[in-house]
């Protein structure tokens, strides 16, 4: 990991001065996080990278304990914010001890660290955590049940974190996408160019949600804190659910994808989109049926509601296809 210019926002929020060690800002949710938490006023965001420099911060390392202790202890942070991830679902049936390295043990390790502090902690969790049945959307006191190595090393992440007592906010996203990094968004616009026909799975339910609307939502969330993000999560915090409001399928997702695109001028060559149950596209992580997350303890403790889906699709293809993104060569 790099280090970054730390960020100033325009004016001091309640007079308070908020130092974030943020990890995981090379990927879809740190990329839009760096970019929207200066709006909170004074803070200074440090974003390591994992290659290894002469600048502040010393590279992190997320397989190893102490270089993220050695980091924490270094930069001293009010608010650590864990958006990083092992997020290969296949690769990690294939990988389980890479991915509970990063996914199970880092988390723990910075929420220890976040308590010698006195700092707080916010991390993201995922709806893998559950085992997919059924057709309600997964409350955070509903009993955790993964089925894949991916799953379940994000639920021993969380674990781990209320087992350190610090203080902390898990967020737990579904279905992430977003303008930076490889994502669902991006895939079906590159095949939506190369081929007239695709198929895609209809049988698994969930919500779409960029990483804007997450990055915005974690802005909202912190702005509600105050001056003490300690006390706060220790009263507000435990295991919240954000996800788009509304719900679909891959298939639909695709769907409104390629008419959202089209509708912003890009040029695609997809004429027939199949529909397919999950039996007909195997992987090698089982992926669940049932991804609804139910953000109702999010809109009581917020007081608002999470954006639509399809509002967050369009405003995220709007810039993925401006002119600058040349390298999606979609328009």
């Amino acid at each position: 990991m790099r280090d970054a210019t730390p960020s100033r926002g325009p004016a001091a929020n309640g007079g308070s001065f908020l130092r974030v060690l943020l990890l995981g800002a090379s990927g879809q949710v740190g990329h839009e996080l760096a970019r929207a938490l200066p709006s909170l006023g004074e803070v200074e965001v440090v974003a390591p990278r994992r290659t290894a420099n002469d600048a502040w911060p010393r590279a992190v390392d997320l397989t190893e304990p102490d270089s993220l202790r050695a980091c924490v202890r270094e930069v001293r942070p009010n608010l650590i914010i864990n958006a990083a991830a092992y997020t290969a679902v296949d690769r990690a049936e294939a990988e389980p001890e890479l991915a509970m390295a990063v996914n199970g043990l880092a988390p723990g390790v910075l929420a220890e660290e976040a308590r010698r502090l006195g700092a707080a902690l916010l991390h993201y969790s995922t709806d893998y955590v559950f085992d997919g049945s059924g057709e309600r959307p997964w409350r955070e006191d509903d009993p955790s049940a993964p089925f894949s190595a991916y799953g379940r090393t994000k639920l021993a992440g969380e674990e781990a974190i209320r087992a350190a007592q610090a203080s902390h906010l898990i967020l737990r996203v579904s279905w992430v996408y977003g303008v930076h990094g490889n994502n669902f968004v991006k895939t079906m616009l590159r095949l939506g160019r190369e081929r007239s026909r695709l198929a895609v799975v209809d049988d698994q339910i969930g919500a779409p949600t960029s990483a804007q609307a997450i990055a915005q939502a974690t802005v909202e969330i912190l702005a509600g804190a105050g001056g003490d993000l300690a006390r706060f999560f220790d009263r507000a915090g435990g295991v919240l659910h954000f996800a788009c409001a509304g719900e679909t399928s891959w298939h639909g997702f695709a769907q409104e994808i390629f008419r959202l695109a089209r509708a912003c001028g890009a040029r695609l060559a997809v004429q027939d989109v199949a529909a397919i149950p999950t039996r007909e596209y195997p992987t090698p992580a089982r992926r669940p049926l049932n991804s609804r997350l139910d953000c109702r303890r999010w809109r009581e403790r917020v007081g608002s509601a999470p954006p639509e889906w399809r509002t967050e699709l369009n405003a995220c293809l709007r810039e993925l296809l401006r002119p600058e993104h040349i390298n999606l060569d979609v328009s």
